[in-house]
């Protein structure tokens, strides 16, 4: 099973496997079935979760319900419990990058949320548009989620300065992206252009750097208020387990 999601991960054009995934779901759903392992998203449970990544990839880390992995989890559990995004009285403008699958159904039905997509290629984009030039006014956003893009965007300094502008004073964005925290500086390099050594270096082959740790000073730079919320630190070690969470993971909290 490992060797065929892996083949279909690097083969598969993400737009094409997205639409597909929709048949898959179900059927994964009830072959894993168990209890070892909890999807806090749906709270359903199985024995297993997906293995998943370009290269190396990692076991136990996609849920064959949602089709979450650690970082959705984290985010929902940090959502669900330390933010008012759900059970907000008055109306979020909500701007999500990107929109996971995981989320995009949920999201899109929540009644307090007025939720729109954006991306150049997702099929669940409201509106395609370029990060580094967003048809959007400024401070419109209450709420932003961009998470695991900017490692795409050459110039994230253009894009982080987008998603300032169009984020309210006094909003929230989160901005996950992967990032190897024993790292100090950001690393590059555009001389490397053999896919095989993008993924093994950047962790995937379309990625453009690794972050390091001062991904926050960066945000800051912009003018954010960067929160580094290490989140797994505030819930138990056996949560982490159950819900295949990745120890240690931080989620940048910005606020404007």
């Amino acid at each position: 099973m490992k060797r065929i999601f892996k083949f279909i991960l690097n083969v598969i054009p993400r737009p094409l496997l997205i639409r597909l995934s929709y048949i898959a779901r179900p059927i994964l759903s009830f072959v894993l079935r168990g209890k070892k392992f909890t999807d806090p998203i749906d709270g359903k449970s199985f024995n297993m979760f997906l293995p998943y990544g370009y290269g190396t990839q990692r076991n136990n880390v996609l849920s064959p319900s949602t089709l979450s992995l650690e970082r959705h989890r984290l985010l929902w559990l940090y959502l669900k419990n330390e933010t008012d995004f759900f059970t907000s009285k008055e109306k979020k403008k909500v701007l999500h990058f990107a929109p996971e699958q995981a989320f995009y159904k949920l999201f899109r039905n929540q009644k307090n949320l007025d939720y729109t997509t954006t991306d150049l290629f997702s099929p669940l984009a409201d509106v395609k548009a370029d990060i580094c030039n967003l048809p959007f006014q400024d401070n419109q956003y209450d709420v932003i989620l961009c998470n695991h893009v900017l490692e795409h965007i050459p110039d994230d300094t253009k894009a982080m300065k987008e998603l300032y502008r169009v984020l309210k004073p006094g909003g929230m964005a989160i901005l996950q992206i992967p990032q190897d925290l024993s790292r100090k500086e950001t690393f590059s390099d555009d001389s490397i252009t053999d896919p095989k050594e993008r993924a093994k270096i950047f962790g995937q082959y379309d990625h453009v750097r690794i972050y390091g740790l001062d991904y926050f000073d960066k945000l800051r730079s912009i003018g954010f208020k960067v929160i580094e919320e290490n989140y797994t630190l505030k819930i138990s070690a056996e949560e982490v387990e159950k819900y295949c969470l990745a120890k240690g993971e931080i989620i940048p909290v910005c606020y404007k």
